[in-house]
């Protein structure tokens, strides 16, 4: 445990979470939202189309899945019952919307899976930006289907003048900015993904500054609690994995499997497909970084004995975690969102949740079948 909280690798975590805080309590979430929706707003469905976009590029400077939906549900939900969106459709839609907190680089759990894997992260980072785009524009084209079908559901917004709208994306530039400065940075050769993560940390803080933000003590108490609070959570969680592991190995448990997955031939397709399946029914209970922590050391020597490609692997695997996090009994998104807005029922949101389950599904049967969604920006960039 001490060997982990003093690893320098892990930096990243807190560094992440706490640029994620300074951004949330800045109220550029506010501003994501108002700009997605000045492009989006006129369209049937346009505030559900809205709210995707907005997580998206919430997702870009967060890199938590819970904490995305969390902020999100805050930000959306309010505006799209003035509106009479269906109280279902919103929050599942939100609460999908949440998932692409840990695919759209900087992503936490991706940070972890390098590690664990052994994996170069910037490498990772990068090729999460096409599978995260790929499934922003399947939620999109969920949300056309279903208010195509049910128009009573997402009715449309107000239509806004273009210099309105650009007023509107002129305000998400501290985003454009922080995600390229990390991006590029990180690609450019100027600092490592661990110095990157504290670079955001100083330009969000800036930001906020600027927009007349954590001018006093307890403002920035509040911040400071907030990534305290959540970063001793992931840690407790990789901690308890962590052991779980140790004794996993002792037991010799993985090399029995390797030999167990040669004997049934099941060969790379048919053992990630089984690994597939069991994400998502971790997914259903755990945290994203619980089930990295607990599936990664279990299966990586029979997963690199079968010359899987680790960096396709991992943006897959996160795939069907994101899956796990919103899928019944027990989708830890769905029931972000439900402590956020107690007032709608927790089957509503479930059911909301549904058309977003088949686009996803539909998101891992491409990366599958296209190995080089999830490759070809990392291999360029080798």
């Amino acid at each position: 445990m001490v060997d982990t909280a003093t690893n320098y690798n892990l930096t990243i975590i807190p560094l992440f979470v706490l640029m994620g805080a300074f951004i949330h309590r800045s109220g550029i979430s506010r501003d994501l939202f108002a700009a997605s929706y000045a492009w989006m707003g006129r369209f049937r469905g346009g505030l559900a189309l809205s709210g995707i976009l907005s997580c998206a590029g919430f997702a870009a400077v967060c890199g938590s899945s819970l904490a995305t939906a969390a902020t999100m549900t805050r930000v959306a939900v309010p505006t799209m019952r003035e509106f009479k969106y269906s109280d279902g459709f919103s929050a599942g839609t939100i609460a999908a919307g949440g998932t692409l907190g840990i695919m759209i680089p900087p992503s936490v759990p991706l940070a972890i899976y390098g590690i664990v894997a052994g994996e170069d992260i910037a490498q990772l980072f990068i090729a999460g930006i096409l599978p995260g785009l790929m499934l922003v524009g399947l939620f999109m084209l969920a949300v056309v289907i279903m208010t195509w079908l049910r128009p009573g559901i997402g009715p449309r917004g107000e239509a806004m003048g273009l210099r309105a709208t650009l007023r509107a994306s002129y305000s998400t530039w501290p985003v454009i900015i922080l995600f390229g400065v990390i991006l590029g940075g990180i690609y450019g050769g100027i600092f490592t993904p661990t110095e990157a993560a504290g670079v955001g940390c100083a330009g969000a803080f800036l930001f906020g500054v600027a927009r007349g933000h954590f001018l006093d003590r307890a403002s920035l108490w509040a911040v400071f609690a907030e990534t305290v609070s959540t970063t001793a959570m992931i840690f407790a969680i990789v901690f308890s994995a962590l052991i779980l592991a140790q004794f996993i190995n002792l037991t010799g448990m993985p090399y029995a499997l390797q030999s167990a997955v040669t004997a049934w031939g099941l060969g790379p397709v048919g053992l990630v497909l089984l690994i597939c399946a069991i994400c998502v029914l971790l997914g259903m209970v755990f945290e994203s970084i619980g089930i990295l922590l607990l599936i990664i050391p279990v299966f990586l020597p029979a997963l690199s004995a079968m010359g899987v490609d680790l960096t396709w692997f991992g943006i897959l695997v996160i795939i069907v975690i994101e899956l796990g996090l919103i899928s019944p009994p027990i989708g830890m998104n769905v029931f972000t969102v439900k402590s956020v807005a107690p007032e709608i029922p927790l089957t509503a949101i479930f059911l909301g949740v549904m058309p977003y389950i088949v686009a996803m599904v539909a998101g891992g049967v491409l990366i599958l079948l296209f190995p080089g969604i999830a490759t070809f920006l990392s291999n360029v960039m080798r």
